[in-house]
């Protein structure tokens, strides 16, 4: 009888843990991950929902540090050092909080990632950096609390914040360029390859660097490779003569990779050659 009781109360207690009630969060947790150049960014953070209510002025006060967000203080972690605003950030990971003001924010990268929404005690010695970011205003409510990573190109990135109808941004520069270089500069004292004569190429020309050493590096490169040489290097390598000031070797290159880019079907590269004729006076 003893052990049937027993029984019967663990059955119980195992269908009251299973009849337990879940329902969504409020603010729902976030975790983006970007890479920015060559630095992996992540972000964490919750997304509270506007839900007819006033935010900036009332929800969240004006000149009050706010958590950027709900929940756990927001965090962003670095693979490698950035500079943000004049300051450099080591790789690590930072809480992000904000001062909103009506005509702008500041927003502030802390050392002290571990609190639980805002620091029991603000320490200005943990403030790694203070962005002082314009206000943007937008045509429409974003209803839902947004951070993104906009306007990215190989050396920077755009913290935005959009939330109302308000977007703030706050840059961050990635050490990009002297990684590559440095990554170019030990490749080529060792043994490169055509793809690295490509690749180191295709970089100074996006770059806008030496466009001499570029067309060295690109015309190696599509040596080496021979009658094999994809369309689409062809293609960058007619880039690079045109940037050089060869329109004529731009021209017959354009026309190998219209032919080959032809001859594989790929239309995106069939446009983009002809584009080029045609702007060089070749079509």
């Amino acid at each position: 009888m003893k052990k049937l009781l027993v029984l019967l109360l663990t059955i119980t207690t195992v269908l009251a843990v299973e009849a337990q009630i879940v329902t969504p969060q409020p603010s729902p947790s976030s975790k983006v991950e970007q890479k920015v150049g060559l630095t992996d960014v992540t972000l964490e953070y919750s997304r509270p929902n506007m839900r007819g209510r006033k935010i900036f002025g009332d929800l969240v006060p004006y000149g009050q540090v706010w958590r950027l967000g709900a929940n756990q203080n927001t965090k962003i972690t670095f693979s490698t050092d950035v500079k943000v605003g004049e300051k450099t950030l080591k790789a690590g990971t930072y809480a992000v909080y904000a001062i909103p003001n009506a005509t702008a924010w500041d927003v502030i990268f802390y050392t002290d990632a571990t609190n639980g929404g805002l620091p029991a005690k603000w320490d200005d010695a943990k403030v790694a950096a203070k962005v002082n970011a314009e206000i943007y205003p937008l045509p429409m409510n974003i209803e839902t609390f947004t951070i993104s990573f906009d306007d990215l190109t190989s050396n920077s990135g755009v913290l935005g914040i959009m939330w109302e109808q308000i977007y703030v941004g706050v840059k961050i520069d990635v050490p990009t360029d002297d990684m590559v270089l440095t990554s170019i500069n030990n490749v080529m004292n060792a043994t490169p390859t055509a793809n690295d004569y490509f690749n180191a190429a295709v970089y100074y020309l996006q770059e806008n660097k030496d466009i001499k050493q570029a067309k060295t590096w690109i015309d190696k490169a599509i040596t080496m490779a021979g009658d094999k040489a994809p369309f689409w290097q062809l293609r960058q390598q007619s880039l690079i003569y045109a940037k050089a000031g060869d329109k004529a070797g731009a021209i017959a290159v354009a026309k190998k990779s219209l032919a080959a880019s032809e001859e594989e079907g790929n239309a995106d590269y069939v446009k983009l050659n002809k584009d080029s004729l045609k702007e060089w006076g070749a079509m």
